[in-house]
C-alpha cells in the first residue's frame, strides 16, 4: 500500500463555527443550540463523486451537483453530514418530535434530577380553536378575554402541580414517582444527533404550515437560523425541489389536464371517480384529498371547475 495519502483536515463552516454553542431562544422558555458538527456542502459533494466517479463530470460545479443530488433523491451523499443539537422544549412538543426515530438522542432524565422548573405558558391572544376539517389541528384563535381566562387557570394549574411535586420530593418520595403529575407544557431538555439527510426530513415534515406551531418554531430556527449557515447549498436545493415543491398524484395529474385541455366536464366526472365529490344536500362537498388538490391547484394559478 502506498502511503501518498493528500493531508485531511476537519471541515469546517465559518458561519456555523460563529454560533456553536449559542442558544436560539424558542417559545417563552426554549431554545435549541449546536453542539458540534461533522462535514459540510463539500463533503456531501466529495462523497458524490467517489460514488459516481467519471459520471459527475459533466455537472463539475458543487451546487450543481448538489442540486442535482436533491432533485433526484440520491440521498446518501447528505448523509455524509451530521449535526448535535442541544435543546429545551415542553414535553408534549418533544412526543411529536421523538417520533423521527432517525436521530441519537440523550434526553434529561426526571428519574435522576428534578424536573426543571419551567412549563410552556401561553398568552392570552395565542389560545388556538379546534380545526373542524382537520382533527389533529388547529384554526383560528378565541377571544382575548376568554384566552385570559384560560392563562389565568393555567398559572393556577402550573403552580400546584409544581407545589406538590415538590412536597413530594420534601417527603422522601422516589422522583420517579414524584414526577408522574407534572404537565406536559413542563419543559425536558436533550440532546439531538442526526445526519442531514433526515434532518431535511424532518424539517420538511415539522416546518409544514399544517405542523403544530410550537414543533414549527423548532424546525424554523433550525432551517432559518442553523442549516442555512451550515449547508447552504444543500438548503437552498432542499427549498426549490423538496419544501416549495408540489407533488402530483396520478389523478390529481388526469384532473388537471382534462382542465388545462378545456374539459371541464372530464375533470368533474374524474373527480367524482375518485370519490372526491360526495354529493351531501344537493351540493358537492370535497373530501379531505380532494381539499388538498384544491390547495395545489391554487397555488398552481389553477381553479377548478366546480369550484365554480
Amino acid at each position: 500500500m502506498g502511503d501518498n495519502f493528500e493531508q485531511l483536515e476537519r471541515v469546517k463552516v465559518e458561519e456555523l463555527d460563529e454560533i456553536l454553542g449559542r442558544p436560539f431562544k424558542v417559545l417563552d422558555d426554549g431554545f435549541i443550540r449546536v453542539i458540534d458538527y461533522m462535514g459540510s456542502d463539500t463533503s456531501i459533494v466529495q462523497a458524490a463523486r467517489v460514488s459516481y466517479g467519471k459520471g459527475t463530470k459533466q455537472i463539475s460545479r458543487d451546487r450543481g451537483l448538489i442540486r442535482y443530488l436533491m432533485q433526484h433523491a440520491h440521498t446518501t451523499p447528505f448523509e455524509m453530514c451530521e449535526i448535535k443539537f442541544h435543546l429545551r422544549i415542553p414535553m408534549d412538543c418533544w412526543r411529536q418530535w421523538i417520533r423521527h426515530r432517525t436521530a441519537s438522542v440523550n434526553e434529561y432524565s426526571t428519574r435522576y434530577s428534578i424536573a426543571i422548573d419551567s412549563a410552556q405558558e401561553t398568552a392570552a391572544d395565542a389560545w388556538r380553536l379546534q380545526a373542524k376539517s382537520n382533527k389533529q389541528g388547529s384554526a383560528g384563535l378565541v377571544d382575548t378575554n376568554l384566552g385570559g381566562v384560560f392563562s389565568e387557570k393555567e398559572k393556577e394549574l402550573h403552580n400546584l402541580a409544581r407545589k406538590y411535586y415538590e412536597e413530594r420530593l420534601e417527603a422522601g418520595i422516589a422522583r420517579e414517582q414524584a414526577r408522574k403529575d407534572l404537565p406536559l407544557s413542563t419543559y425536558t431538555e436533550a440532546y439531538w444527533k442526526i445526519d442531514l439527510h433526515n434532518l431535511l426530513h424532518f424539517l420538511h415534515l415539522r416546518m409544514e404550515e399544517h405542523a403544530q406551531y410550537e414543533i414549527r418554531c423548532y424546525a424554523k430556527t433550525i432551517g432559518e437560523e442553523i442549516v442555512k449557515r451550515w449547508c447552504p447549498l444543500a438548503w437552498e436545493a432542499f427549498m426549490d425541489y423538496r419544501y416549495y415543491a408540489t407533488q402530483l398524484s396520478v389523478m390529481e395529474r388526469e384532473v388537471l389536464q382534462a382542465v388545462i385541455s378545456g374539459n371541464n366536464d372530464k375533470a368533474i366526472r374524474r373527480a367524482e371517480a375518485f370519490g372526491w365529490l360526495p354529493e351531501k344536500e344537493g351540493k358537492r362537498k370535497p373530501t379531505l384529498e380532494c381539499r388538498e388538490f384544491e390547495e395545489k391547484a391554487k397555488y398552481l394559478g389553477i381553479r377548478l371547475p366546480w369550484q365554480e
